[in-house]
């Protein structure tokens, strides 16, 4: 259902902005009377900039808010979303942050086939400086991993596309894949997708597409204990189950998105994982 703010509606967001309401409580007033997140926002954020253009001294810059993906339909949550032939299930969803926990969303067979061709090539995993754009090791990320590029063989092409429909986001605003694989002991404390904004070499970083604004992690494997993908924010973990999938997004590069995440740990076994960014722009 199409939903239309209405100048009654228009004039109680204003009038909250006008006495410095905070934004991310305003919204999730209007969703929690239920109003769709996709009707109310760019009314928010209009209103909220002209504010700050009004009175740049008393008003704080607003922080911009990025069209995203989003999975499922408006409406409730399906149990399932049929994507090209394959039943990819809907385990769990969250608003805020915007996390969708999918099931089936690979093969046992294109998991085992991603860690062998992933394993010759992989090295002690890096980051993305946002210093000087570059990249870097760091003593919070103890996994090892490598980088497909984007369409590098027909399984990476396959489950991209798998990935650009189910999300609706185009195939070509994707990063290539990044498989990782911790060891018992490993893990990646928890840390942002999105490049900060305050850092000298993030407006290098996005020349070659723009911000980050949705990241897949895909488990390739059974974890036997430890290893899930931790949200502190909001006391949220995902089991690594061979074959399924955590979305989550974020439509500002600002902690306010509460997509604080990490890597929990290996405690027994180990973990195999394919990650996906998507950017605002085509990938370069």
């Amino acid at each position: 259902m199409t939903q239309t703010v209405t100048p009654e509606l228009r004039q109680w967001i204003a009038d909250q902005a006008k006495v410095g309401a905070d934004p991310e409580v305003v919204l999730k007033s209007l969703l929690d009377t239920g109003w769709h997140r996709e009707a109310v926002i760019d009314e928010m954020r209009q209103i909220w900039r002209g504010l700050h253009e009004e009175h740049p001294a008393a008003q704080p810059a607003p922080v911009p808010v990025m069209r995203v993906p989003e999975p499922l339909p408006e409406g409730g949550i399906p149990s399932a979303l049929l994507v090209d032939g394959r039943e990819v299930r809907v385990i769990a969803a969250m608003r805020l942050p915007r996390v969708v926990v999918f099931g089936n969303l690979l093969s046992h067979e294109e998991c085992d086939a991603l860690i062998a061709l992933a394993r010759p090539r992989m090295a002690r995993s890096d980051v993305v400086s946002v210093t000087t754009g570059g990249s870097e090791i760091h003593a919070a990320r103890t996994s090892d991993g490598m980088f497909f590029q984007r369409g590098e063989n027909e399984i990476c092409q396959r489950i991209e596309a798998r990935l650009a429909t189910l999300l609706g986001w185009p195939l070509e605003n994707g990063e290539g894949l990044q498989v990782l694989h911790y060891r018992p002991g490993a893990e990646y404390k928890p840390h942002y997708d999105y490049f900060d904004p305050k850092e000298k070499g993030t407006p290098s970083i996005l020349q070659r597409g723009g911000q980050r604004v949705a990241t897949v992690v895909m488990y390739l494997n059974d974890a036997k204990v430890g290893g899930g993908t931790t949200f502190p924010d909001v006391n949220f973990e995902v089991a690594p189950v061979k074959g399924n999938a955590v979305f989550f997004s974020y439509d500002k590069a600002h902690s306010s998105s509460r997509t604080l995440h990490g890597g929990a740990p290996v405690v027994e076994g180990e973990k195999w994982i394919a990650t996906k960014w998507l950017r605002e722009g085509e990938f370069r």
